[in-house]
């Protein structure tokens, strides 16, 4: 069964997990700081993640993932990744921007979607060539000239009416 929560309540999942990396304990200052909210506002999520069965949090306790609540968390943040190298690696966005699109972009992708995404980022990622694929330095050229490099002109099989 597919866990449905808002895009908002995603952001908490992955501040969790993200912290969790960081830290072995992670508490409502924390995920308020990461995520700039006040307190009462993550308390507030962390009651309707607990809800769902995806954290589990006792007032001025730690906050812990459920197995559920993890795995939930570890799709979006994959998800996340997955965008910010595209936009990083692949369109050459600076961290910031790229991070930050990634942020919007991570809520509304579609899961098919994103599986293609990662399966491209790991195609080039390895690919048994080093440094930038030609076809992505040909992109690269594009982008500053607006004209390809080597490229053969196809004749088209479609006719004009």
């Amino acid at each position: 069964m597919t866990q449905t929560i808002s895009s908002n309540m995603e952001d908490y999942l992955e501040a969790i997990i993200f912290l969790k990396e960081k830290k072995e304990i992670v508490r409502v200052k924390d995920i308020g700081k990461e995520l700039g909210v006040k307190n009462p506002s993550v308390s507030e999520a962390l009651g309707i993640l607990s809800k769902k069965g995806l954290v589990k949090h006792k007032r001025y306790g730690n906050v812990e993932l459920t197995k559920k609540g993890d795995k939930l968390a570890k799709t979006i943040a994959r998800r996340h990744n997955t965008l910010v190298k595209f936009l990083k690696e692949v369109l050459k966005i600076d961290q910031k921007t790229a991070s930050q699109d990634a942020c919007r972009m991570e809520h509304s992708i579609s899961k098919g979607t994103a599986k293609k995404l990662n399966n491209f980022i790991n195609f080039i990622e390895n690919s048994p060539y080093s440094g930038r694929p030609q076809w992505l330095k040909s992109f690269d050229n594009f982008e500053k000239t607006g004209k390809r490099l080597n490229c053969r002109i196809r004749k088209s099989k479609i006719k004009n009416d």
